[in-house]
């Protein structure tokens, strides 16, 4: 049995995309507060299947974590913008009054749960 996929949420997750995730069968580890190396590599980065950011003030974690895991989907779940700078390094940016988090999820997981 292949283990559960890891994410990683760092960021106020307000609009309970995480709790979504976990719905689905995916372990979550959150970081609280400034999204450091050692803050990713602590919550496991290096193993996660998806790097869930909701507070774009933190985006500079987006280009750390991709050094750290390159296969990692980084996703922002936010509604502002990412600086110019991250955005060509996040995977996705959804703003959540276009998506609901039950969808969001739901298109993650299904999206690397291929079998």
């Amino acid at each position: 049995m292949a283990a559960r996929p890891l994410a990683v949420v760092a960021g106020p997750d307000e609009h309970g995309l995480g709790e979504e995730l976990e719905a689905l069968g995916v372990e979550i580890r959150r970081i609280e507060g400034i999204v450091t190396a050692d803050a990713l590599s602590e919550a496991g980065i290096e193993d996660a299947a998806y790097f869930v950011l909701t507070d774009v003030e933190e985006a500079t974690g987006i280009p750390i974590a991709k050094e750290l895991n390159p296969d990692v989907l980084a996703v922002t779940y936010a509604e502002r913008s990412l600086p110019e700078f991250v955005s060509g390094v996040a995977d996705l940016a959804i703003d959540p009054a276009l998506m609901s988090p039950e969808l969001v999820a739901e298109e993650l997981h299904n999206g690397t749960n291929d079998g």
